[in-house]
C-alpha cells in the first residue's frame, strides 16, 4: 500500500511539472538582438497618422535585466529608434506621448526630453502629451516637450526635484565586525559610498550638484508651461505629486481628459478631421489599442534562473518618485 501511494505521489509531481518543463523547452532565445519596429494602427480607420510614442516604466540610459534573462529595452533608444522611422513618414501630422513613468535617472530623462524636441523642430509636427496613472519627475520633464499636455482624471504628476539616492551601513557594519578599507586618491573619491558615514563637506558638495541638476528641471518647466512664471514653478517645484484636478489648478496640464480625448487635441492641433492612431512595436509585442501597454522585453542568449543576488546599492543621481525605497 504505502509503495503505491509513492507511485501516485510521483504521478502527480511529474504532473504538476509538465508545464513547466514544456515552457522551458519552448522558450526561444533570438540572440538577444531586437527584431526591426513595425506599424500597427491602433485606433481610427482614415486620414494622416498621429505617432503616440510609449514612454512607460522606469526611464534609464541602459538596459534592466530581469528574471529568466529577459532584458527590457533602453527606453532613450527605443524612442530615439522609433523617431528614426517616423522622421522617415511623411504621412505623420502629430505625435501623441503616452506618458506612464514615475521618471528615472537625470541623463535618460533630459535624453528623451532632448529627442522629442529635436523630432518637433525638424518636422514643425505639434507634440501632445497624454499622463497616464503616473507621470511623476522624469515623467513630468518628458511631457515638457509638449505643446498641449491633457491628464488623465486620476494621473499622479508632480514631484519637480532631484533625489540622490544612497543608504549608509557602517552600522550594520560595525554590529558583524565588517570594517571599510577603501583607498582613494583624494578625499571625494568615495563621496555617496554606503560604507560610511557621509562627512559635512561631502554633503555640501553633493548638494551642490543636485542643485545644478534641479536648477535645469527647474528651467525645463519654465520653458514647458510659459504661462507660469518663475515664481510659481520654484513654488510648485518642491517635489510634491499633484493629482490631476491639483496640477490641472496650478498650471501643470492644460486640460483633462482620456487618451481619446488627446487624440482629439492632437487632431485639432494638426488641424485635420480624421487621423489613424499608429504604434511602433516589435513583432513580438502586442498591440490592439490605445490602451495596449508596452511590454519591451527581448530573451537574452542565455537564461538566468533568479537565484539571489547580493548588491551594494549604488548612489544615483535621479529625477525620481520612489517613496517605497531604491530600485535595485
Amino acid at each position: 500500500m504505502q509503495g503505491r501511494r509513492s507511485t501516485l505521489a510521483a504521478v502527480w509531481r511529474c504532473m504538476a511539472l509538465a508545464p513547466l518543463v514544456s515552457a522551458c523547452i519552448s522558450l526561444e532565445l533570438p540572440g538577444g538582438v531586437p527584431q526591426p519596429l513595425v506599424e500597427t494602427t491602433v485606433f481610427g480607420e482614415s486620414g494622416p497618422k498621429i505617432l503616440m510614442v510609449q514612454i512607460d516604466g522606469v526611464l534609464s540610459d541602459d538596459s534592466d535585466s530581469s528574471w529568466y534573462g529577459l532584458r527590457r529595452e533602453n527606453p532613450v533608444a527605443r524612442v530615439r529608434e522609433e523617431l528614426d522611422r517616423a522622421r522617415r513618414d511623411n504621412q505623420i501630422a502629430a505625435l501623441l506621448l503616452r506618458i506612464d513613468t514615475p521618471g528615472g535617472t537625470v541623463t535618460a530623462s533630459d535624453l528623451i526630453y532632448q529627442e522629442i524636441l529635436r523630432f518637433k523642430q525638424e518636422r514643425s509636427l505639434p507634440v501632445i502629451a497624454q499622463l497616464m496613472g503616473m507621470a511623476t519627475s522624469g515623467g513630468y520633464y518628458v511631457a515638457m516637450s509638449a505643446d498641449t499636455i491633457v491628464a488623465h482624471p486620476t494621473t499622479v504628476t508632480g514631484s519637480i526635484g532631484v533625489i540622490f539616492a544612497g543608504v549608509n551601513l557602517s552600522g550594520l557594519m560595525a554590529k558583524y565586525g565588517v570594517a571599510d578599507q577603501t583607498i582613494t586618491s583624494g578625499p571625494y573619491k568615495d563621496t555617496g559610498t554606503p560604507l560610511r558615514p557621509m562627512r559635512p563637506d561631502e554633503r555640501a558638495q553633493i548638494q551642490s550638484v543636485i542643485d545644478d541638476m534641479y536648477d535645469r528641471f527647474v528651467e525645463v518647466v519654465r520653458k514647458g508651461r510659459p504661462q507660469l512664471d518663475a515664481q510659481a514653478v520654484s513654488k510648485l517645484a518642491d517635489g510634491r505629486i499633484y493629482s490631476a484636478p491639483q496640477a490641472l489648478a496650478n498650471g501643470l496640464v492644460d486640460k483633462m481628459g482620456d487618451v481619446e480625448e488627446a487624440v482629439a487635441v492632437a487632431r485639432e492641433r494638426a488641424g485635420i478631421a480624421n487621423a489613424r492612431v499608429v504604434t511602433y512595436h516589435r513583432p513580438r509585442e502586442f498591440r490592439k489599442n490605445l490602451f495596449t501597454a508596452q511590454a519591451p522585453v527581448e530573451a537574452s542568449p542565455q537564461v538566468e534562473w533568479p537565484l539571489p543576488r547580493f548588491h551594494l546599492p549604488q548612489p544615483a543621481f535621479l529625477y525620481l518618485w520612489a517613496p517605497s525605497g531604491l530600485l535595485e
